[in-house]
């Protein structure tokens, strides 16, 4: 075929194409409206697309922070009267508190887009409300025993809660610049 053959059917195809997409979105079924009735995108499960995934990714940042922050150094005397770097390891641990707290109220916010994860959540709800005091708490070096042991045993729940769901937990350790700007 020609050159000359090709630009002829570019020329007359070009034109032709153009005026199909611009004519065919004009031909929709413009007959029948949306009914209130209808499901709307705005139910809470719709919301939640991948519920279990954002639950695992949430819990698993919590668990992350926790452990690295709060039980570790707890464990290796961080947190003892006199220790050298008490003070910045406890004001970490508050930090890791607050994070941790936000990021299981995420996750359980998460669970309540899968009815069996969010029904397997609830009776850990209440232990997630209870962290919520406890950076002050650690911040200030106060009863530190039973403030790493709480949030050990909710983590703990946290997970178990996620596998009988079939949403298995791993900690994640959070970046610092994540642990900073825990707002969202």
């Amino acid at each position: 075929m020609s050159s000359r053959a090709r630009v002829r059917r570019t020329a007359v195809a070009l034109p032709l194409v153009c005026s199909l997409l611009l004519v065919a979105p004009a031909c929709g079924g413009g007959g029948k409206k949306e009914s209130k009735s209808e499901a709307s995108p705005t139910t809470s499960a719709e919301k939640q697309k991948f519920a279990k995934t954002r639950f695992v990714a949430n819990a698993g940042l919590a668990a992350g922070a926790t452990y690295k922050w709060i039980v570790k150094p707890y464990k290796e005397g961080a947190f003892k009267k006199g220790e050298k770097g008490r003070v910045k390891a406890l004001a970490k641990a508050a930090l890791a508190g607050t994070f941790t707290y936000n990021r299981l109220k995420a996750a359980k916010k998460n669970a309540e887009g899968d009815p069996t994860l969010s029904k397997a959540l609830a009776p850990v709800a209440a232990g997630i409300e209870s962290l919520k005091g406890l950076p002050g708490k650690l911040k200030n070096g106060d009863s530190v025993d039973g403030d790493v042991n709480n949030y050990q045993d909710v983590i703990n729940k946290v997970k178990d809660a996620g596998k009988s769901a079939g949403a298995e937990v791993k900690d994640k350790t959070p970046s610092s610049s994540e642990l900073t700007h825990s707002g969202g």
